[in-house]
This record gives C-alpha cells, structure tokens and sequence, in this order.
C-alpha cells in the first residue's frame, strides 16, 4: 500500500474541523435503526437531509478517477449507488487491505466468544510449536494489541510511501509465509512506533485459526458476515485453513456497507453484540500516529485508519478501496476502485452534501442531475479503435509461447477474423499446485470491454485495438479486481514482440515466434 499515492491531495486541509466525534452511534434525531440484514432500504438523497446534485458532482468525480463503484448510505438507507460500467453490482470486488479490517473484527469475536482472554495476550506464545529466529526481549513483547496498531516493532518494508516492497516480494518467495513473518528480526520496541506491516494481520489470522480449529474466512462466515446477511464470499488463502489476512477478500458493495454499518452502531446488529464493547470507541479515540508525510495528524488503531480532525474512520484497501464510516452523519460510505484516490477529498465531499439531519424538499433539478451522472457512469465509452489491417488475418489463429516474464503471459492466441472475436491465453501463477493457467473468452474490439471468465481476482475483460499496421494493443482489466493492463504485440512475420509493465511498473519485453493453432 502506498500511503503517498492513496492521498494524492495530501488531504486538502479538510473542512469538517467545525465538526467533533459524536459519543452517539447515529447523529442526533435519527429514527431507529434500520437494518439492511435482507435488503438495503434505498431513498432519494434529500429524504435524508443530502443535497443530489453535490452527489452528481461526486458521482462525476469518481468517472475521472478510475472508480468502479461508489455507495452512501444514510440512516441505514441507500441514497447513493453508482456503478462505473463495465463493473456492475452483481461482481464481487477485491478490497485490498481494507480486509484487515475485517481480520481485526474476528479478533475481536474471539474476545466476545471468550476464546482470546486479552488484547495483551503475547503474539510468540501462540506459536510454541515453532522455532522462531531473533527471539529477543523485544519480539517476546509483541501482543495481539501492538499487531491490530502497527505497532509490532518488527523490521518491515513495505514501500508505504512509495519505492520499493521488499518485504512483500522476500515474502512471496519464502516456502512458509508464516515463519517467513515470525523470523524478522526486529526495528523498534512494540508499540514504539506505527509501521506498516501486512505481516501482522497475516499472523493474527493464523492465530484466528489455532484458536477457533477453522479458517479465518470460515469462523468469518458463522460469526460475521452470516448475521449481516452476507453470502459466503470468495477470500484468498495461502494455505491450508490459512486465509490471507492483510488482503484477498472480496466483497460486493453493498455488503461491504453492512461492515461499515456495523461499526456505526458501535459493534451492534439487530439487537445483538457483535464485538465488545469498548472496540469501537477505540478506534474513533485512536492515539497512534502513523506520520504519514502527507497528513501527520492521521492516526490508527485496530487495522482502521483515522482522520481525527473530523469524525471519521475508515478501513482502506490499494487503490482507493474504501469502507468510510462517519458517525456524527450517520453515514456509512463504499468506494471501489482502480487507482489511488485521496480519500481527504472524499469525506469533505460527501460532507459537504449533507444539509440537514431531517428530510429537504423535493430537489427536482439536482434529481435530474444525478440521474443523469448515474446513467453515464453505467454506460461505457468506447475508445478509439485502428483501421483493421491485413495483418489481422495473418496472426489470427497462431498461438505465441513467451519464455517467462515479468507480465506472467506464458502464451496467446488470438482469434481476430472470427465472428465473434476472442482468445486463448495461459498465465503463470506462484501457486505451485496450478504453475500455469489457461484462460478463454471474448475481446472486444469495437473500443468497448467484453466480460469473459470470473477468476479470484476479477472477472477477466478484454478489448484490443490495431495501433499500426504491425502493433496490436489490448487493454485487459479484471472487472471487480484493481487491475488494469495494456499489452502491446508488434508482429514481424512469424514473430512477435510483446511489451507492457509489470506489476512494479517496470517495463517488459519478450519475443516470440509463432506455432500453429492445434
């Protein structure tokens, strides 16, 4: 996660100082909750004090800004829920580290089921069974507390205000992801200082299941996202009964919101305690600081990030992955998307939309307005597309093998001059059980996305364009996912030279020549 990058604005000095965090679970006058357990209620913006034109104009903001969804809900009511096409509402979405998030709520279960006796419980005593290396004073004192704060002390790096994550690349090499975290030496004394360090979570959930004897992911589906009337969602693991705890969950938006719901209501559901009492308050209280070059004021607490110059707190996943919740509003925000966002901005625009705590009058113009963002923002707007050349019949059908890659593209196929154009493709993976994994479906190539196979990270989209006579780009992007991708592939013959970026933004080039379609 890039702190630098998910805060491009650096805050823009938020305008909500007049506003102070409310001891209330919902701002004053609200009418009793509603619960969204079976369905979301939804209601015109004014109906709860919300101006829609402001909403149109946020609506348009996330357009420029490579959203993919944007939800508000207000007294436990949906007043907005935009989908930038081709994502639409029935695909789930990967929300990055904003999932640890939801590893800090099944610690906190543990607590509530009586199955975790403290917070101050010793990290190193929940792995006995290991031998674990640079086990000093410092690391015996780490506990589940300084881990949910970032504040474990154990020397990380993970490229938080950009440059290079080198321990998240040590990471994904090592054989056992869990001794791999246990062996850091250590940086600073646990709780001394905040640093970022997916490792945390990822030791947390392997302690979820030591504790519990099942999955993170699957004490998540009894304990939490079945009361909230969440369907079982897809969440990476990385091993057996191993979830990933600092990323790989996905979550459709709406389901996301009843996350951001719950702890608006201070950990209740429907009559019923979810998580103690005391946990929520101390994320809203938080006292670490993060000293986050762009804003030193944030702090952090529980794997939430807190803007304490106005009432707000947030889970916050790469990439602008967003569960916003503001309990002086009585507001719960979602956003997705596919690049970094400052979420400073954000929270002073949907502030800024809220103009009373009661219902306004009928706004017919602003109404027309965000209908019309709304309408835009599900239509797709095609890009410009080359004329076709001869060398579309000449490749198409060919199969190009590419030795290994940074753009893991180990083979394509492309099928051009068929009525309905698609291809056929293998891509490299790191799980060792699947190496390599192939994958078909349709590209557009009118300058819209067609929608094709869904995969773990997304469902795979495609669309391709002729640049020149000889230079075929095609722009992939897992709908629901973060990714977005452009190929370029210069034919010369029987040959084939493909170019892009890899993950790290590096530049890849390999060649390859043609074997004929079996």
């Amino acid at each position: 996660m890039h702190f630098r990058r998910l805060a491009v604005s650096a805050l823009r000095g938020l305008s909500l100082a007049a506003l102070i965090w409310s001891g209330a679970a919902r701002a004053e006058g609200a009418a009793d909750p509603v619960w969204p357990t079976r369905q979301w209620q939804t209601t015109t913006p004014e109906e709860q004090g919300m101006d829609s034109a402001a909403l149109a104009r946020l609506v348009n903001f996330g357009a420029a800004h490579s959203f993919d969804s944007l939800l508000i809900a207000r007294h436990g009511r949906i007043v907005l829920d935009a989908y930038y096409a081709p994502y639409t509402p029935e695909i789930s979405h990967l929300i990055n580290s904003a999932t640890k998030a939801v590893t800090g709520t099944l610690v906190a279960m543990l607590l509530r089921d009586n199955l975790l006796d403290s917070l101050d419980h010793r990290m190193v005593e929940f792995f006995g069974d290991r031998t674990i290396a640079n086990l000093d004073d410092r690391k015996r004192a780490i506990t589940i507390q300084t881990m949910l704060d970032m504040t474990s002390g154990m020397a990380w790096t993970e490229g938080v205000e950009g440059g290079r994550p080198d321990s998240l690349i040590e990471w994904g090499r090592s054989p056992d992801a869990i001794q791999f975290i246990l062996d850091r030496p250590m940086a600073k004394a646990p709780g001394e200082a905040f640093y970022y360090n997916t490792g945390n979570p990822q030791l947390l959930a392997a302690i979820i299941n030591k504790l519990t004897g099942v999955s993170a992911r699957d004490y998540a589906v009894t304990k939490l996202f079945r009361p909230l009337g969440i369907a079982a969602p897809y969440w990476h693991s990385i091993g057996p009964g191993l979830t990933q705890g600092g990323g790989g969950l996905l979550l459709a938006p709406r389901d996301a919101a009843k996350i951001g719901l719950l702890y608006l209501h201070d950990g209740e559901w429907e009559g019923q305690r979810l998580l103690p009492s005391g946990w929520v308050d101390r994320i809203r209280h938080a006292t670490t600081e993060l000293h986050a070059s762009f804003d030193p004021s944030l702090h952090y607490a529980n794997f939430f990030w807190v803007m304490p110059k106005q009432p707000a707190f947030m889970a916050v996943g790469d990439r602008c992955q967003l569960i916003m919740i503001f309990p002086a509003l009585d507001i719960v925000t979602v956003v997705t998307a596919r690049d970094y966002c400052s979420f400073g901005r954000m929270a002073d625009d949907i502030s800024g939309a809220v103009k009373s705590d009661t219902a306004l009058p009928v706004n017919s113009a602003g109404g027309n307005q965000l209908a019309a963002a709304l309408r835009d923002s599900a239509t797709e707007k095609p890009s410009a597309v080359g004329a076709v050349p001869e060398t579309a019949a000449a490749i198409s059908g060919k199969t190009w093998p590419f030795p290994a890659n940074g753009l893991n593209l180990r083979a394509l196929t492309l099928y051009l001059t068929d009525s309905s154009a698609h291809y056929e493709l293998e891509t490299a993976t790191p799980d060792a059980a699947r190496p390599v994994v192939k994958l078909a479906g349709p590209i557009g190539l009118d300058g819209t996305y067609r929608l094709g196979q869904p995969t773990p990270l997304g469902v795979m989209a495609l669309k391709g364009s002729w640049q020149t006579g000889e230079t075929f780009a095609i722009d992939l992007r897992l709908v629901g996912g973060d990714t977005d991708r452009r190929w370029l592939l210069t034919f010369d013959g029987g040959k084939a030279r493909l170019s892009g970026k890899d993950r790290f933004g590096h530049d890849v080039q390999v060649d390859a020549e043609a074997q004929a379609a079996q």
